[in-house]
């Protein structure tokens, strides 16, 4: 088997945690036959460096023709301008819409050997396995007209939080197939009690559960959720919402785990290329000391493995990788330790090693298609 990987590795510590998720890509592919070949390409910050746009022509280009894109982080406080014309963000929203990416999966499940990191009592993290699903190209991220105007009164800023009923079924289906495939649970969440966006999302959400008899849906509002992700976060099955809600929970959740930088995601659309990134930002603050966590990059080529490749197999393993690491007590700094990125990166390869290579078996039963 052959595929291409678009690299954009981006700022900060963008390269540092791309380069050990590249690496254990690697040595899964040399246990299981898959040749791969790869594209690296600027993004964010960088790119509007050297080209000027945050997102340069070469750069959709290469992941518009890849299998898969692997992606690092955006921005730094260089480019960190409010009122600047051309941001880092500006290219990553561009690239998902480019794409026709509009769904963000970001799975959640707290390591037993790490609930001494988490801000939650243990026993609050028993049973906790959810998947946020996120709307990825609607919403206030992508609503126009945007402006601002100077008035009488002062100043004016106008963004527009727009949905239709087909970017809401889409999400809302991809979600229910989802649970149908976990513990069979939806919950779908909005502000329809101020929303006229949300009153149309909470609509079409009912409409779509008809068609899934065996999953439960509810619905929740925000703020409901956002307390309930902290008070009682093993209620949640597959959570599913708009842009910016699922923006702000998914990092809202990165609490439960311990640390932000082992949560990876997949971003996804109608066929089976996909954009697979951490959920951290850049961490200009770090970056260049070689002591991020790439955790959620290396977890993030697992899903790229699954979603995009259809190798179950190969996914697992790199995610048994992972926790069998973590259970031995390999930690980067935000996880109390003392491992470099490289050294954490290393330890997770040895144990894609030491399970023999057996990344070659039957493909995944797209149960998310």
């Amino acid at each position: 088997m052959r595929a291409r990987i678009a690299l954009c590795p981006g700022d900060g510590i963008g390269p540092e945690v791309t380069h050990e998720a590249r690496r254990v890509l690697d040595e899964v592919a040399a246990g299981c036959g898959l040749a791969l070949a790869y594209d690296e390409h600027p993004i964010g910050g960088c790119a509007i460096d050297a080209t000027g746009q945050p997102l340069p022509p070469a750069t959709l280009a290469a992941c518009a023709a890849a299998d898969a894109v692997l992606l690092g982080a955006v921005g730094g406080p260089q480019w960190d301008d409010p009122a600047a014309a051309v941001r880092p963000e500006q290219g990553l929203l561009a690239l998902r819409q480019g794409l026709g990416l509009w769904a963000n999966l970001r799975p959640v499940t707290p390591y037993p050997s790490l609930r001494d990191r988490s801000s939650l009592r243990p026993d609050r993290l028993a049973g906790v396995d959810l998947m946020v699903i996120r709307e990825l190209t609607g919403g206030l991220y992508f609503g126009t007209p945007r402006g601002r105007t100077i008035e009488p009164e002062g100043r004016r800023a106008v963004d527009t939080l727009v949905y239709t009923e087909a970017e809401i079924r889409r999400v809302v289906t991809l979600a229910f197939k989802v649970a149908a495939a976990r513990r069979g649970k939806v919950t779908s969440i909005d502000k329809a009690n101020v929303l006229e966006s949300s009153r149309l999302w909470r609509q079409v959400a009912t409409e779509v559960a008809a068609d899934f008899p065996r999953v439960r849906l509810e619905h929740l509002l925000v703020d409901a959720a956002a307390m309930r992700l902290i008070t009682q976060p093993s209620y949640f099955d597959v959570i599913v919402t708009e842009n910016m809600f699922g923006d702000i929970l998914t990092d809202e959740a990165a609490v439960l785990s311990g640390s932000i930088g082992l949560l990876p995601s997949a971003s996804l659309g109608d066929g089976p290329r996909g954009l697979y990134e951490p959920i951290h930002g850049s961490a200009p603050d770090i970056a260049g000391h070689g002591i991020a966590n790439p955790v959620g990059a290396i977890l993030s080529v697992a899903m790229l493995l699954r979603h995009s490749l259809g190798l179950e197999a190969a996914a697992q393993t790199v995610e048994r990788a992972v926790e069998d690491a973590l259970r031995a007590g390999c930690r980067t700094r935000d996880l109390g330790g003392t491992l470099t990125t490289a050294q954490m990166g290393a330890a997770i390869r040895e144990r894609v090693v030491d399970a023999g290579g057996d990344t070659s078996s039957a493909a995944l039963l797209r149960a998310y298609r």
